[in-house]
């Protein structure tokens, strides 16, 4: 992953599109480039798994480009996140359930 973020990192800084990468306009971007993926299951659950996988690498891009713009590290809150949930969801109480953590 590391060798992904420096080339995203590095297409960016060769283009000078760091000037429009606000956190407000990266966020507007991640929920665009979400749009369209989920546009990819409108109207019904079939899919093309290239066109899917090309949205989801663009969500994903900009999400890459909000950490970095913020200067937190991905994995670092990635998992601070993960451990967050683990204590809202704990396993003996949400195994198999849907369930909101306040519902569980």
């Amino acid at each position: 992953m590391q060798q992904a973020i420096k080339e995203i990192l590095e297409f960016n800084q060769e283009r000078d599109w760091d000037q429009f990468h606000s956190p407000e306009n990266l966020a507007k971007s991640i929920s665009i480039e979400a749009g369209e993926l989920l546009e990819c299951f409108q109207w019904n659950s079939k899919y093309d798994k290239e066109h899917v996988c090309e949205e989801l690498a663009d969500v994903v891009n900009y999400c890459i480009l909000m950490a970095d713009r913020l200067g937190v590290d991905l994995q670092e809150i990635l998992l601070k996140k993960l451990e967050k949930n683990r204590q809202k969801y704990p396993v003996d109480k949400a195994k198999g359930n849907s369930k909101k953590y306040n519902e569980l």
